[in-house]
């Protein structure tokens, strides 16, 4: 199965399944099970419908009545760790980039921060992979992308800014500081406003 389909048809998406009603329980126990495999250096190809259902104590029935397929399930788990799409105000292009690396920065996404570390291998290596994982992030991206767009188009940034590559200066440091921690002093509160800061420094009209 194509990963970008399974990504597109699952993520973000409610399914419906017969019988009893899901348990947002259960659905969490199973999400965190896969994250914590892969935490653990499990390779995406090393776990299984039968190892999740052991971590998170239920049966692989259970699994199976939420998501159809392990790449389904590991699309969701991976989309788990960074949450809703946050919702620009569109009255600051500032305020609306420090919201958007904040919502990249939650505690979930703290907590199994190291997941990411232990896939960018095998995103590399693995183009369906590395498609499924640009699924679950893009959305992202893309709001993103939309606010410095409309930072141009109202005058708050250069009109000849690259937005592509203010993305990535955005993106970028959030996420080693995040993943490797490059800069020990740096604290948690505050961040996303300096960084942020630093980029609309050179971008600002």
């Amino acid at each position: 199965m194509n990963a970008m389909t399974t990504a597109a048809n699952v993520t973000g998406q409610d399914r419906k399944t017969p019988g009893r009603p899901r348990s947002a329980q259960a659905d969490e126990a199973i999400l965190d099970a896969v994250l914590e495999l892969l935490g653990a250096g499990h390779s995406v190809a090393a776990i299984s419908i039968e190892a999740v259902a052991a971590k998170a104590g239920v049966g692989k029935a259970t699994i199976y009545r939420r998501w159809p397929n392990k790449e389904a399930l590991l699309v969701d788990a991976v989309a788990s760790m960074k949450g809703p799409l946050p919702e620009p105000t569109g009255q600051s292009v500032r305020d609306d980039l420090v919201l958007l690396v904040k919502a990249n920065r939650t505690g979930r996404a703290r907590r199994y921060g190291k997941v990411t570390v232990c896939l960018m291998p095998e995103f590399v290596r693995d183009e369906n992979l590395h498609s499924m994982y640009q699924a679950v992030i893009e959305p992202r991206r893309d709001l993103m992308r939309q606010v410095l767009r409309r930072g141009v188009a109202n005058g708050e940034l250069r009109a000849d800014l690259d937005v592509e590559l203010t993305l990535l200066m955005i993106a970028g440091p959030s996420m080693m500081q995040s993943l490797l921690h490059w800069n020990p002093a740096v604290q948690e509160e505050g961040f996303a406003e300096a960084l942020v800061d630093s980029v609309l420094r050179g971008a600002a009209a």
